[in-house]
């Protein structure tokens, strides 16, 4: 006689789902328990049941020779998955997956990782899929309802009877109606309607549930008692109906089989959202582990009083009257809505008009904290690692760092190999958003042999490295592999450059040639003045820096020169008719520029050609004042301006015929972030002196902080110094 198998439907991260699946199991008492999962990673079950694992969790698998194939399934302390491994292991019985194996998941040609499908105890939606998940609702269009209801069918039905959120529909419906009935079965009925209507199951979802299909039978076989079958609710009404088992063998003929490796990786609360990485299609983990942890009677009051202590926390006033007031108003809502108790959006609604002053922007500043939340899971230190994982902690040995959680300073000679070892493998991280170590004075070190680092090591940044895994299986091939990949999406000059000179200063080489050459590309694709002008200081920093980092930097000076020239003849044209905030921007450009170009001494004609274009910035009559200012300045400190011939120009800038604002946009230009000279030339602080004098009151007031600005950047002795030369 077969053994009698309950089917129960779940919703994947549901709390709900997991509450109802453990009283469900207390009651089935099963002799073994089947999970939708890879079949081939059922090894790895009893693991995630070890006290030693602190959810949230991750379970990944990749082929043994391309771990940046990594496929993800995550795994919440409220998922029913997870409750039902833990449910099994404690009671001693048999657990296993039953999903398509790993290497179903893996194309071959596919050049970015194969990620599985939304509410599939998989990681986040793909755009389409949220797509039609939002086309849910328009009645007119079944097909395209029914295709949406695979990623979370519950959450439709949610949808359909004006919840936002599955949770609180199932919340409602199922947990806190006095007579729910039989959940599961309820549940079943409602999908089983659903996948009634006209809708194209995929070759991949019919193979999914074949497989379960035929592991299920093959269990009932070889088991005398009770099995669970926990699954999406979306394939029960598919894993019961009865299909001949030669038809569902012919559905998984064909996937070429592989050497598939798989471990357990810590995850973060983040990364279980639909807005973080790959999120594991949770809208809000942290209500929903509210919704877990919490008691039926403590429910609200835990969540007011956590509201509160966020908004204490953004110093925000928050008064025990308004909390009163807040649980009270929650709890009429949920009257007048017809609900048993308040849910989320009663909640929420009830702070934004009591603890927010009906202001949603506030609710905005604490919505993330409270939803998304920020835990990181735990691993045993005898859990295998992931490949990237086991890399830093070879490097890690060898450059003789310990992650740290507490912040050391670090300074590293970049002339010995071992600072050089440390620095390369800080900004290799670093590319990889693990910033383990943070630059101390970023961009005053460039060009010397020495570096300063503050370190600390968080937690979540072994689910960074993780994650970064579809780039390479070592640290040096994910950073170079991520790093090209952003050097592809650029589109412009001045992040190019910034991005070469991060692949040039991590020591990746391929990304480095890649990066030089999208440079040359684009350089010869644009006439844009401020374009050129973004690139020139990362470049720069690379031409200068090589010597430290023994970097082949031949082809990028060829490069630097070819775009610097390009700038320059453009620039005469580019600083014609700027507003205010254009001429700032053009202004700090012009700055760079000029410092990076006089630092390279080697580079002679292109420095000649540099101040050709300053000098003709001085003669254009529709320059604006402020870049003619600079470009004034500029020359006059590089000795390319006589005292006289300053003195003159600014005396003619400053004349009564010249409009105050322009005048006054010039004096900026050549005096801000220069007063000093002042001090030692006569002439032009006897200038200076007869225009400020000359002023109108109503100019004089209303230039003062302009001219608070010039002189601020002296320091006081500077400044009485400047009293006694003028009055003295």
């Amino acid at each position: 006689m077969a053994a009698p198998v309950s089917y129960f439907g779940i919703r994947h991260h549901g709390p709900g789902s997991a509450r109802r699946l453990v009283e469900a199991l207390d009651e089935v008492r099963p002799h073994e328990v089947l999970i939708e999962g890879p079949a081939d990673l059922s090894h790895l079950l009893p693991m995630l049941a070890s006290p030693q694992i602190k959810p949230p969790v991750a379970l990944l698998g990749y082929p043994a020779n391309m771990p940046e194939k990594t496929v993800f399934w995550p795994f919440a302390e409220y998922s029913p998955e997870y409750r039902a491994v833990v449910w099994a292991v404690q009671n001693s019985v048999p657990v296993r997956f039953i999903d398509l194996p790993v290497y179903w998941r893996i194309e071959p040609d596919a050049q970015d990782p194969i990620e599985p499908e939304a509410g599939e105890g998989d990681p986040a939606e793909t755009e389409e899929q949220q797509t039609l998940e939002q086309e849910a609702t328009d009645t007119s269009g079944q097909k395209h309802q029914a295709n949406s209801l695979s990623g979370d069918p519950i959450g439709v039905l949610a949808e359909l009877a004006g919840y936002e959120d599955g949770e609180s529909w199932w919340q409602d419906v199922i947990e806190e109606n006095p007579a729910p009935g039989p959940v599961f079965e309820a549940v079943e009925q409602a999908i089983t309607a659903l996948r009634a209507q006209e809708f194209e199951l995929s070759e991949r979802e019919a193979a999914r549930e074949a497989h379960m299909r035929l592991e299920i039978r093959k269990t009932v076989k070889d088991t005398d008692g009770p099995v669970a079958v926990v699954c999406g609710a979306w394939h029960v009404p598919a894993l019961k109906a009865k299909h001949a088992a030669k038809d569902d063998r012919a559905l998984l003929k064909g996937a070429p089989k592989q050497k598939i490796s798989a471990t357990w990786a810590p995850w973060t609360s983040p990364r279980l959202s639909f807005a973080s990485g790959y999120g594991a299609g949770v809208a809000a983990p942290g209500w929903n582990q509210h919704l877990w942890t919490a008691d039926d009677d403590t429910k609200v009051t835990r969540w007011v009083a956590r509201i509160a202590r966020a908004l204490r926390g953004q110093g925000q006033v928050v008064s025990t009257a308004s909390l009163i007031e807040a649980e009270r108003l929650a709890t009429s809502l949920a009257s007048i809505r017809r609900r048993p108790q308040p849910g989320y959006e009663e909640l929420r609604d009830a702070a934004v008009s009591c603890l927010c002053f009906g202001n949603g922007l506030i609710w905005q500043t604490i919505a993330t904290e409270l939803l998304i939340g920020s835990e990181t899971g735990e691993i045993p230190d005898d859990v295998p690692m992931a490949p990237l994982l086991e890399d830093l902690q070879r490097q890690q040995k060898k450059a003789k760092l310990k992650p740290e959680a507490l912040e050391r300073d670090l300074s590293l000679d970049l002339r010995s190999d071992s600072g050089l070892f440390r620095s390369t493998l800080l900004h290799r991280l670093t590319i990889l958003s693990v910033p383990w170590g943070r630059p101390l004075d970023p961009g005053k070190s460039r060009g010397t042999f020495r570096e300063r680092w503050m370190l600390a090591w968080e937690p979540e940044y072994a689910v960074e490295l993780v994650e970064n895994l579809i780039y390479g299986a070592t640290i040096e091939q994910a950073a170079s592999g991520r790093l090209q990949a952003k050097l592809e999406d650029c589109r412009e000059l001045g992040p190019l450059a910034d991005l070469v000179f991060n692949a040039m200063t991590a020591q990746l080489p391929e990304a480095a040639a890649r990066g030089v050459q999208l440079l040359g590309d684009r350089a010869g694709q644009t006439s844009d003045c401020n374009e050129l002008l973004s690139a020139l200081p990362a470049l720069a920093d690379i031409l200068r820096y090589g010597a430290a980092r023994e970097l082949d930097t031949v082809q990028l000076g060829t490069l630097f020169e070819r775009i610097a020239t390009q700038g320059a003849l453009a620039l005469p044209y580019a600083v014609r008719g700027l507003d205010t905030e254009t001429s700032e921007a053009m202004r700090a450009k012009i700055q760079a520029v000029n410092n990076a170009i006089g630092l390279l001494d080697d580079l002679k004609d292109l420095q000649q050609a540099w101040q050709n274009a300053l000098h003709a910035i001085v003669d254009e009559a529709h320059a604006n004042r402020l870049i003619s200012g600079l470009a004034a300045r500029l020359l006059y400190e590089a000795d390319l301006m006589t005292s006289d011939n300053a003195v003159d120009l600014l005396a003619r800038m400053l004349s009564p015929g010249t409009e105050t604002k322009d005048a006054a946009a010039f004096f900026a230009g050549f005096l801000e972030g220069a007063g000093q000279r002042l001090l030692y030339d006569e002439g032009l602080r006897a200038c200076v002196d007869a225009w400020l004098i000359g002023l109108e009151e109503d100019a004089f007031t209303e230039h003062l902080p302009l001219f608070r600005r010039v002189f601020s950047q002296m320091d006081k002795s500077e400044r009485r110094r400047l009293m006694d030369a003028l009055f003295g």
